[in-house]
């Protein structure tokens, strides 16, 4: 690369590594990004904006969010020095393995499973160890440890419920990769709430296990980008090290605190979801020629008869937005569809019954 070239000197590794994206689409009914289908409480956004509007804008937010750690503290039951707050969990990943892992460094990942992790450590540097998962879905431990020991890797990541598979690793799981790697395990538990699910117990006995979570799912705050880290006091030191300083905004810390003080006020969202969950999981095992793997999350993953992309086209001209997973690894012919409201599931169930079945039709008449 000539040295007038824009990306002399950008490292080989970036260079290498495909970015994370996700294309922009507008749909009357979006399933595509797990996200929380209802809405932070209204009063709850009031009471937010009221307490910001009294604190001067032209001021930093705190640079340690102490308020917000000591309820996070609090909801947990986790020692206060052992928690961080993040822009997003996503960020705190990052810095997670920012502090564990470098050139050369070996990162043991499962997959298929959410790609910024293996994002990250190729940017860092390291070397990804994949690990499949059992054909169906299912996490196979035993391999898990096997590998990330045999590679001598310095962190297992692993996302329990995993995305995009809605598998998860139990608490026998969890343990026996405790016991058995030396290293650090680090478990994203971003959708946590929808399986109750946690490695949690573990904290006090395991100093090397880290749990990121987030905000965004079960309380329905995407949009304003908060998660947080839980961690032996002494790690999370370290971890904090690799965070950009003044990291979250103060009208997100105050969402945040606000949704803490109501928790009540979330539950019987996250109650609605389970039981779509669990209607929509019986109507998709209705139709014809579906796999619908076990999920444990407030997603589905769906393995279908036909060429994915036709089905994803064919639901969006439709207004229904879902996620087509078949580029991951061992999911060519998945889709993914988040939990919606119950009137946007039983709209995309009878428009994915319709569209598997003109697709079937004209692959019998052979004109797909």
């Amino acid at each position: 690369m000539k040295k007038n070239s824009p990306l002399y000197g950008v490292k080989p590794e970036v260079l290498k590594s495909p970015a994370y994206t996700l294309r922009a689409y507008e749909a009357e009914v979006k399933l595509n990004q797990n996200e929380n289908p209802f809405d932070f409480p209204e009063d709850l956004k009031e009471e937010t904006f009221r307490r910001y509007k009294e604190r001067r804008w032209s001021v930093y937010p705190d640079f340690v969010p102490d308020s917000l750690r000591f309820s996070l503290a609090k909801f947990t039951g986790w020692h206060k020095d052992g928690v961080l707050v993040g822009n997003g969990s996503n960020e705190l990943l990052q810095a997670a393995l920012m502090v564990m892992v470098g050139k050369g460094s070996q990162v043991a990942i499962p997959y298929p499973t959410f790609t910024v992790y293996k994002l990250i450590a190729n940017i860092l540097g390291a070397k990804v160890v994949g690990i499949p998962l059992n054909p169906d879905m299912t996490y196979n431990v035993d391999e898990l440890v096997s590998k990330a020991n045999e590679s001598r890797a310095r962190v297992i990541v692993v996302n329990n419920p995993n995305n995009p598979t809605g598998s998860v690793l139990n608490k026998e799981g969890i343990l026996q990769l405790l016991e058995k790697f030396s290293g650090f395990v680090l478990l994203d538990e971003a959708y946590y709430e929808f399986c109750g699910c946690s490695g949690f117990e573990f904290l006090e006995r395991y100093p090397r296990l880290i749990i990121t979570r987030t905000f965004s799912k079960a309380m329905g705050m995407a949009g304003l980008r908060v998660g947080y880290l839980l961690a032996h006091p002494d790690l999370a030191t370290q971890i904090s090290k690799a965070k950009l300083p003044y990291n979250v905004n103060q009208f997100s810390l105050t969402a945040a605190e606000v949704a803490l003080e109501n928790l009540e006020r979330f539950q019987p969202a996250i109650q609605s979801i389970l039981e779509e969950r669990e209607r929509l999981g019986k109507e998709l095992n209705g139709i014809p020629g579906i796999r619908v793997y076990p999920t444990q999350a407030n997603f589905f993953l769906v393995e279908i008869p036909v060429e994915p992309r036709t089905i994803f086209d064919d639901l969006y001209r439709h207004g229904i937005l879902i996620r087509d997973v078949s580029s991951y690894p061992m999911l060519s012919k998945c889709l993914r569809i988040s939990v919606g409201k119950r009137e946007e599931n039983d709209r995309l169930i009878s428009a994915l019954r319709t569209g598997l079945e003109n697709a079937g039709a004209g692959a019998v008449h052979g004109t797909l």
